[in-house]
């Protein structure tokens, strides 16, 4: 149980409201990472088999070679989190900008193998552990840092496979968030619901 922050004992009403900070840190940084997930997704059901494989010169990823890079990523960085350096010895950064993946059905499964390893690492943090100090290529990083660290790395790589997806489709793109022109129809649902909690992904599924 987490008895200190910075060698001060913590309990009572102060215990309490950093252990609900932490957690509802935890639920809701998981909620993000769940969302970026199913707009890759969302993404990937639009698209034929060659359009994985589409890159716009010799210099440019593909949507593969995006999707190998964060798989491995995500197998070093989240594999042993608490416990081990976050750039693993056997991680070959270099060949995850290689057009190694060879089919839809290759890409799916290095897909799921890394959010799998993402997801089971982060309920694996809880408030006993909390403080453990997180390296990544010998570097410190509390917990609230590495996790936001790949976050956005995520969300910056998943940006790049929305927007290819969008140039390829063309005018047969389904929006995945808002779509163009309804703005104003989603903001009078939201506002018609009065003040309420819960995710603003909730009402973009």
């Amino acid at each position: 149980m987490l008895t200190s922050v910075a060698g001060r004992p913590v309990e009572g009403r102060g215990y309490s409201q950093l252990k609900n900070m932490e957690l509802g840190y935890l639920n809701s940084v998981r909620k993000q990472f769940e969302y970026y997930k199913s707009v890759g997704e969302k993404t990937f059901d639009q698209l034929d088999e060659g359009d994985f494989f589409w890159q716009f010169n010799e210099e440019s990823n593909s949507i593969a070679i995006i999707v190998n890079h964060l798989s491995g990523n995500m197998k070093s960085r989240w594999t042993d989190f608490l416990t081990s350096d976050g750039e693993k010895e056997w991680r070959n950064r270099d060949s995850e900008f290689e057009s190694v993946i060879r089919s839809k059905e290759e890409l799916l499964i290095k897909w799921n193998d890394g959010w799998k390893c993402l997801f089971e690492a982060l309920d694996s943090i809880n408030l006993e552990n909390f403080k453990t100090k997180i390296f990544i290529r010998n570097q410190g990083h509390s917990i609230v840092e590495a996790v936001n660290r790949q976050f956005a790395h995520y969300s910056y790589h998943i940006g790049q496979i929305v927007y290819i997806g969008r140039m390829l489709k063309g005018n047969a793109w389904k929006s995945l968030t808002i779509p163009k022109g309804e703005s104003a129809n989603f903001n009078t649902v939201k506002f018609s619901k009065g003040k309420h909690d819960g995710h603003f992904s909730d009402d973009l599924k």
